[in-house]
């Protein structure tokens, strides 16, 4: 299959931890995969984290994305998805040579979502790595009934550690249309009002040492499920911290093993369900089963946004484009997010003439 533009910008891996912006060949579509024209791309801390770690040359860097079909795979139904719809979906950036940064990818038709015309690009391109994360915390991680499954409240109390972020807003949302009682989050002084609004019955202050054993006692020490949408620096001992002393299961969205005893940790990793063997950092191989959930979470999804049933978070657009990246990932870096989600339009990527730059 052929597309009009036959070369495209893209921010690159230099492979010594840095990145770099260049005009490679735009990707052709496989079978099963769609053509996206990306319009906005969205940031998250395993981009600039893997871009660090992993230090392979060549790899378009970004994972999220909103834009439009341009091409699709000669297997792909009509029903899925067609030319000129507008969608929103992740890919593994910074592992091979296609990623949301860039002005087109390559995605997996079955875990694209539909988007309304009331949503705007910027919105929708924070939802998917959100959503599907947030369905695979609460309801395989955790075992929570689906929105759909819920007829009865669900009693005992839930704690969203990281509630302010965009997995954290979606989580409590989710809980709550499951029928979950108590929602305990956390977050800024300033955010408790508006996590309330989304239905968070308690929230506490993520910068309090003592956050943790406060749930504890608010609780009466009898927490056994939580939701860590941090998962590094204090938050493992916090989150174990506000758990009951018989223990429990946290969701996490890094890898860590809970010092306390009877306290299971299950990791989330909205990769497995993209079909491809990946590294992180051993080798999962492919999951039939995944790939299938994460076509249902997506059809789910498509149905709520459509609804006006979820809400999303605030972003920031960071200015130039592509070119901005560099800035994005230090703003990152620096802890200077504060429950916006980093944005950039591809348009704003400036003309150069062309010299390939070194972000």
């Amino acid at each position: 299959m052929d597309s009009e533009a036959k070369t495209m910008t893209a921010v690159l891996t230099t492979g010594s931890g840095g990145i770099e912006l260049r005009r490679i060949a735009v990707p052709q579509p496989g079978p099963e995969q769609v053509l996206v024209k990306v319009i906005v791309a969205a940031q998250n801390p395993t981009d600039w984290k893997t871009v660090i770690n992993f230090k392979r040359k060549g790899n378009v860097v970004g994972c999220e994305f909103a834009g439009v079909v341009a091409l699709v795979g000669e297997n792909v139904k009509a029903e899925e998805v067609q030319v000129g719809q507008r969608v929103t979906g992740c890919v593994h950036g910074s592992i091979k040579p296609n990623g949301a940064f860039a002005e087109y990818l390559v995605a997996p038709s079955h875990l694209l979502i539909k988007l309304p015309d009331h949503l705007s690009f910027e919105q929708a391109a924070q939802v998917t790595i959100a959503s599907t994360t947030a369905y695979c915390c609460l309801y395989q991680a955790l075992s929570l009934p689906l929105p759909s499954d819920s007829t009865t409240p669900v009693t005992g109390s839930l704690l969203i550690w990281g509630g302010n972020t965009s997995v954290g807003r979606l989580t409590i949302q989710l809980a709550k249309m499951s029928g979950l009682q108590r929602i305990i989050s956390t977050s800024s002084p300033q955010n408790f009002d508006s996590l309330r609004k989304l239905g968070a019955t308690d929230v506490f202050d993520y910068r309090d040492p003592l956050a943790g054993e406060k749930i504890h006692l608010c609780t009466s020490g009898s927490l056994c499920m939580a939701v860590d949408c941090i998962s590094e620096g204090t938050t493992p001992y916090q989150v174990s911290t506000a758990l009951s002393a018989a223990g429990g299961t946290i969701a996490t969205v890094n890898p860590y093993v809970s010092r306390k005893n009877g306290i299971e940790t299950i990791l989330t990793l909205v990769y497995t369900m993209l079909g491809n063997a990946f590294e992180f950092p051993i080798v999962y191989e492919p999951d039939p089963r995944q790939v299938e959930i994460g076509k249902r979470i997506c059809q789910t999804v498509a149905v709520l946004l459509a609804g006006q049933q979820i809400q999303l978070g605030p972003v920031k657009i960071i200015p130039r484009g592509l070119v901005g990246v560099a800035e994005g990932f230090e703003f990152m870096k620096r802890g200077a997010v504060t429950g916006e989600k980093i944005v950039y339009r591809i348009a704003d990527t400036p003309a150069l003439d062309f010299i390939d730059a070194v972000l």
